[in-house]
C-alpha cells in the first residue's frame, strides 16, 4: 500500500486542529418535555400558576377565550415580581435547571416550589403561540416581551436552529409589576371535564380553608370556578363530628389533640402515644400539621346542627379526602378523587365503628420543608417515595390509629358499663311492675301476676338463648384465631415437610424398586405420616371448640378442661419444640358455667405464647400453667417465655383489632376478657413476667374445690 504525501498532510493537520462539540438536543425534545410530563391540561397550567407563587404573586388570574373550540386562547396574569431580560434568558428559558434555591426564602415568606424547570413546556405548547410580557419591580418602567412561534421548532431540526429575541420597551412613568402570558390558537379544545378539573386545581392550591390575608389567590374566570368557589366558601368544618389536629416538629416529636363539634377537647396525646414503635424515636420528616374533619353523615346527628346533611355531602364529594400541601401549594395526586394516599378506607375496613371513609372526611397535610427533603417526581405527580414521605405517612397514620384507639377505649368503656348496669336495671323495673300488679283488684290481679310470670319466664329463655349464641359467636371467633394460627404454622413447616419428602418419594421410586423400597422410602414416608399428625391436630381441635354440648351451662372442672386442651395441642407442641409445664392447686376446683368458656381462654392463651415464640431467638420454649385457690376464687396464670408484650401498651392488648402481629386479628385478648368479664372474673397481665415472656393473670370465682 503506497500512502500519499498529501494523505499524510491531512491526517496531520486533523489531529493538530481539535474540535470541541456540545451535546445537542432535536426540536423533538420539547415536546417529549413537556406534554409527556404534564399530559393534562390542568396540570400544565398550574405549573404556570405556581411560577406565579414563587414570584411573590398575591393573585394570579387564568383565563379562558373561546377554549370549547380548538383556535381559542388562555391567559395568565399575575402580579408578582416580574422579570428582565436577564431573568428571562438565564431563568425562564433554560429547561430543565430552576434557578430557585430551597434555602432562600422569598420576601413573603414563600419557600420556591419550582425545581424542575419543565412545567410550563406543556401549557407553553397548548397553542401554536406563546408570548410573555413582563414587567420587573426591579424596573417598573421597563417592558420585556418574547414570542415564541412553536411552528418554528417544528420546521427545524435542532432547538440551537431557532433564534428567539426579547424586545424591550421603556415607559415615561412607572407601571406595576408583573407577568403575562397568552397562549394562541390552541391545538385542541378544552372540554367541560378539563375545566372543571382545572377550576378545583385552581380552588385547592393555595388553601382556601386556612384563612390567610396576605396568603396567594389563584382565579380562573370560569362559571365552574364561581360554582366551586362557592362551595368551598361555605366551609362545613363545624358540622364535623370530631377535628384531629396532630403536628410534628422540626425535632420529628409529634403531639395531637381531637375536638367535638362544639370545640370541646375530647382527647390530648403526645409523641408516646402516637408512634407505634417500640423505640420512641422522632419522625425524620419535615415539619408538618395534620388536620381532619371526621362527619357523621345521619339525619340523627344533623338534627343539631344548622347545614343541610345533603349540602355537606354534596361538598365532602367534591373536596373530601386528604389534601396534601407542601411549602404552600398543594400537590396532586394526594387528596383527588380515587387517591387514598394514607389508605383511610383499609383501615376502616378493620374497624369500621371508630374509623372514617374518605366519603365523610375532609383533611390536609400542610408540609414546610425549607432542606427540600421532599423530592417531587419529575412529571409532577406526587413525591418520590424516599424515607422522609415514608416518615410522614407514618406520622399522618400513627396519628389515625391513636384517634381510632381513643374512640375505641371509650365505646368498650360506654359498653361494659352498659353490660354491667343492665341486670340492675332490669331488677328494678321486675320490682315496679310487680308493685304495679300488686294495686291491682283481687279478681284480676291473679291473672296479671301469672301472665307476667310467664311473660318474665319467656324472657329468661330469650336472654339464656342470646348467651349461647354469644358464646357461640365468641366461640366461632376462637376456632378461627387458632386455626389462622394452625395454618400458618402449617403451611411453614408441616406442609413443607410432606411436599419434599414427596418429592423425595417421587425421585427415589423412579430408580428403586421392589425389597429397596423400605430402605429408600421409609424414613421420608415416615416423615409425611409425622407432618399429618401435626396437621391433625388442627381438626381435632376445631371439631372439639365447635362441639354444641359444651356450651351448656353447668358444672365445669377446670383443672379437667385445661389437661384435655394440652392434650390436644400436644401433637404441635411437640412438632415446636414447646413444653407445657402444668402446676395446678390441689383438688379439683369447679365453676358455674361453660366447658367453651373455659377452653376459649386456654386456646386463645395458648395461640398467644405460640406467636410470641416466633418473635424470639431459637431454643427451649416454655409454657407454665398455674393455678392458685382463695376461699372462693382461682388464680389462673399462663406464663411464657416469649418476647413479652412489646410495641403495644399493656391496656391496649385486650381491645378488638389491636395486634403487633402482621397478620393477627387483635381479638384473641378481646374474647379472653369478655369471656372472664361474663364468669364474673377479672383479668391483668405483665409484660415481661417471670420467665421472661407474657404473663396473663385470670381471676375466676369458684364454686369450690
Amino acid at each position: 500500500m503506497v500512502v500519499k504525501k498529501k494523505d499524510l498532510l491531512e491526517t496531520s493537520r486533523s489531529v493538530e486542529d481539535n474540535e470541541k462539540v456540545n451535546f445537542r438536543f432535536s426540536t423533538n425534545i420539547i415536546r417529549r418535555l413537556g406534554e409527556e410530563l404534564n399530559p393534562s391540561p390542568s396540570q400544565g397550567l398550574i405549573e404556570l400558576v405556581k411560577n406565579s407563587y414563587d414570584a411573590d404573586a398575591l393573585v394570579c388570574t387564568i383565563e379562558l377565550f373561546d377554549t370549547s373550540n380548538p383556535g381559542g386562547k388562555v391567559l395568565i396574569s399575575d402580579d408578582g415580581l416580574g422579570m428582565d431580560a436577564d431573568d428571562i434568558k438565564n431563568g425562564w428559558l433554560v429547561l430543565g435547571r430552576s434557578p430557585k434555591i430551597k434555602e432562600e426564602i422569598t420576601t413573603l415568606g414563600r419557600i420556591p416550589s419550582g425545581n424542575k424547570g419543565l412545567g410550563r413546556l406543556a401549557a407553553l405548547r397548548m397553542g401554536t403561540s406563546t408570548s410573555l410580557t413582563s414587567i420587573p419591580r426591579s424596573t417598573p418602567f421597563i417592558e420585556n416581551t418574547i414570542e415564541i412561534d412553536w411552528d418554528r421548532f417544528e420546521n427545524a431540526d435542532l432547538v440551537d436552529d431557532v433564534d428567539l429575541e426579547i424586545i424591550r420597551k421603556r415607559y415615561p412613568t412607572e407601571k406595576n409589576s408583573g407577568t403575562v402570558i397568552m397562549l394562541e390558537n390552541l391545538r385542541s379544545a378544552l372540554s367541560h371535564t378539563d375545566v372543571k378539573r382545572l377550576a378545583r386545581e385552581m380552588i385547592l392550591l393555595a388553601d382556601p380553608f386556612e384563612d390567610n390575608q396576605m396568603g396567594f389567590k389563584p382565579i380562573l374566570k370560569a362559571p365552574e370556578y364561581e360554582d366551586l368557589e362557592k362551595m368551598v366558601t361555605a366551609k362545613y368544618f363545624g358540622d364535623a363530628e370530631f377535628h384531629l389536629i396532630a403536628q410534628v416538629d422540626k425535632e420529628g416529636l409529634a403531639r395531637a389533640s381531637v375536638q367535638d363539634w362544639l370545640g370541646n377537647e375530647l382527647y390530648v396525646g403526645s409523641h408516646k402515644d402516637l408512634r407505634r414503635r417500640a423505640i420512641e424515636t422522632p419522625y425524620k420528616c419535615p415539619t408538618a400539621k395534620f388536620e381532619l374533619w371526621m362527619f357523621i353523615l345521619d339525619s340523627a346527628t344533623f338534627s343539631t346542627r344548622s347545614s343541610a346533611i345533603g349540602e355537606v355531602r354534596k361538598w365532602l364529594n367534591e373536596f373530601g379526602g386528604v389534601h396534601l400541601y407542601y411549602n404552600g401549594l398543594r400537590v396532586s395526586p394526594y387528596g383527588d378523587s380515587g387517591n387514598d394516599w394514607l389508605e383511610i378506607n383499609l383501615m376502616r375496613a378493620r374497624s369500621p365503628e371508630v374509623r372514617p371513609s374518605t366519603n365523610n372526611s375532609m383533611g390536609r397535610m400542610v408540609v414546610s420543608d425549607e432542606s427540600g427533603v421532599l423530592l417531587q417526581k419529575t412529571d409532577r405527580s406526587g413525591f418520590i417515595v424516599n424515607d422522609a414521605f415514608i416518615e410522614l405517612k407514618d406520622f399522618a397514620v400513627d396519628a389515625l390509629n391513636w384517634v381510632a384507639k381513643c374512640r375505641l377505649e371509650e365505646a368498650e368503656k360506654k359498653r361494659r358499663k352498659a353490660r354491667a348496669e343492665a341486670p340492675q336495671k332490669s331488677i328494678k323495673e321486675k320490682e315496679a311492675i310487680a308493685q304495679a300488679i300488686s294495686y291491682a283488684p283481687k279478681d284480676i290481679r291473679y291473672g296479671l301476676e301469672s301472665a307476667f310470670h310467664k311473660y318474665d319466664k319467656a324472657r329468661d329463655n330469650e336472654v339464656n338463648e342470646l348467651r349461647k349464641e354469644v358464646q357461640l359467636y365468641r366461640t366461632l371467633s376462637t376456632v378461627g384465631i387458632t386455626s389462622a394460627v394452625f395454618a400458618h404454622e402449617s403451611a411453614n413447616n408441616p406442609l413443607k415437610l410432606i411436599t419434599q419428602s414427596i418429592t423425595t418419594i417421587e425421585n427415589r421410586a423412579k430408580q428403586l424398586l421392589g425389597d429397596k423400597y423400605r430402605e429408600k422410602l421409609e424414613k421420608p414416608v415416615n416423615r409425611i405420616s409425622h407432618s399429618a399428625d401435626s396437621l391433625r391436630v388442627l381438626a381435632n381441635v376445631t371439631l372439639s371448640l365447635v362441639d354444641h354440648e359444651k356450651r351448656r351451662l353447668g358444672r365445669v372442672n377446670i383443672h379437667q378442661v385445661i389437661k384435655e386442651i394440652i392434650e390436644l395441642y400436644e401433637p404441635f407442641l411437640k412438632d415446636r419444640d414447646t413444653k407445657i409445664i402444668t402446676e395446678f392447686a390441689q383438688g379439683n376446683p369447679y365453676l358455674r358455667g361453660s366447658v367453651a368458656a373455659v377452653e376459649s381462654i386456654i386456646s386463645n392463651l395458648l395461640n398467644n405464647s405460640l406467636v410470641a415464640f416466633e418473635e424470639r431467638e431459637p431454643g427451649e420454649r416454655i409454657i407454665i400453667i398455674r393455678t392458685v385457690v382463695f376461699s372462693n376464687s382461682l388464680e389462673l396464670r399462663v406464663i411464657d417465655n416469649g418476647v413479652g408484650i412489646i410495641e403495644i401498651n399493656k391496656k391496649d392488648i385486650w381491645l378488638p383489632g389491636q395486634t403487633t402481629r402482621k397478620n393477627g386479628t387483635g381479638l384473641g385478648l378481646t374474647v379472653v376478657k369478655d369471656t372472664v368479664t361474663d364468669l364474673g372474673g377479672s383479668v391483668d397481665a405483665i409484660e415481661k413476667g417471670e420467665l421472661g415472656g407474657a404473663e396473663i393473670i385470670i381471676e375466676l370465682p369458684i364454686l369450690g374445690v
